[in-house]
């Protein structure tokens, strides 16, 4: 029977991380994840976890540390935000390189400048070539149950790679909601124990972690660190199934809210897809064919299976929380386009820059996305494809 209670996003991602009881956990805080390993270092001082809790002195050293103790072997995870992982930003490419599945908890905030505490999604989009495997979540409980699901994605054989399990700052993750937990004894039969095959402390079993890279061998570790990328697509649907049969809860790469006849569809990620789906909701009252594409999976990016999504649509919006400074996409719209060019498919296509550094996304202003829609499906004419959304001029 699952547990009712109410957490925030936060909290929540911190009870997943005691419910598996990770070897190794260094952090160091950062607004507004902090509270995830405040909440985990009174989980250590209770006894309630048996896992090395290490406070370092940075976000470098947080990753370096966790990167460490998964090459020796041990499980390891860490949480951080913006500039935390701007730190990290040496350590994410190593993670990956070296096939280590450490898990983050990463809380979107803007990065500065000009400073900014409050959300966006310029950092994670920043790393988002970092090679990580990047899952995103629209409220607490979907933080949670993707936390829940983290390791057995990464740690995959066929995977083996970091993974980022993300949440919208504040929005999410000190906002209080209604959530289900599973019991104790569930989430750790589901995630179970972790037993790699090569690890630097293996018995008799002499190896390196990291060997530079020649000329000769450098281009095929890539290749072979972009297939275990393209294999976490089926590995992320196979542990969603199984999550299901426990939890009830059932989750994709992505998730299609009234999409099937919808004439105009907005795609978005994190918790602005709320919003957006009650500016749909009141579109449809109105007899206007809304509809809402929530991405999960950013990495890899599902490019075939969104296609075959919305390639039905008069219309599409993209919904960027950050800016690529490429003056022409965000990265979720070059993505989308991408995929639908080497479709085939001609779709027109509207990319939006919006809610940056915390500015309010309300029912309105996504509403009058939708119109924008509306008026070039009617017109033939698309104009300026990439747009800020309730921004002063």
């Amino acid at each position: 029977m699952s547990i009712r209670e109410r957490l925030s996003g936060n909290e929540a991602v911190s009870v997943a991380m005691r419910q598996i009881n990770p070897d190794v956990f260094p952090a160091f805080p950062i607004t507004p994840s902090t509270e995830i390993p405040q909440y985990f270092s009174s989980y250590v001082a209770n006894g309630l976890v048996d896992t090395v809790f290490i406070p370092v002195e940075s976000e470098h050293s947080s990753m370096s540390a966790a990167i460490g103790a998964e090459a020796s072997g041990a499980r390891s995870m860490t949480a951080t935000s913006s500039c935390g992982l701007a730190y990290m930003w040496e350590e994410l490419y190593v993670a990956a390189s070296d096939r280590l599945p450490v898990a983050l908890a990463l809380v979107n905030r803007a990065l500065s400048g000009p400073i900014n505490i409050n959300c966006d999604h310029s950092d994670v989009m920043g790393a988002r070539d970092a090679g990580w495997i990047q899952v995103f979540a629209e409220n607490n409980q979907e933080a949670y149950d993707n936390f829940v699901q983290a390791y057995r994605i990464a740690e995959h054989p066929s995977v083996r790679l970091p993974i980022m399990i993300c949440q919208d700052g504040f929005i999410t993750s000190h906002a209080v909601e209604n959530i289900e937990l599973l019991e104790d004894e569930k989430v750790k039969a589901f995630v179970g124990e972790y037993d790699p095959e090569h690890y630097l402390l293996k018995k008799d079993e002499p190896m390196a972690i990291g060997p530079y890279g020649t000329p000769a061998f450098y281009m095929e570790a890539k290749r072979a660190q972009l297939e275990g990328l393209k294999n976490a697509k089926q590995v992320t649907l196979d542990v969603a199934k199984e999550f299901a049969e426990i939890s009830g809860r059932s989750y994709g790469l992505f998730e299609e809210y009234q999409t099937a006849d919808a004439d105009y569809i907005m795609v978005v990620i994190g918790a602005a897809a709320g919003t957006a789906k009650d500016a749909a909701d009141q579109l449809r009252e109105k007899g206007i064919k809304a509809g809402v594409l929530k991405i999960r999976l950013f990495r890899p990016f599902p490019a075939e299976e969104i296609v075959a999504a919305i390639k039905h649509a008069k219309v599409i919006a993209c919904m960027d929380r950050t800016e690529s400074y490429n003056g022409n996409a965000g990265p979720l719209g070059a993505e989308i386009k991408a995929a639908l060019f080497d479709a085939g498919e001609t779709v027109k296509v509207l990319n939006y820059v919006y809610g940056l550094g915390g500015r309010d996304v309300t029912v309105d202003s996504l509403t009058s996305v939708f119109e924008d829609m509306q008026k070039v499906a009617q017109s033939g004419v698309v104009g300026e494809t990439y747009r800020y959304l309730s921004v002063r001029e």
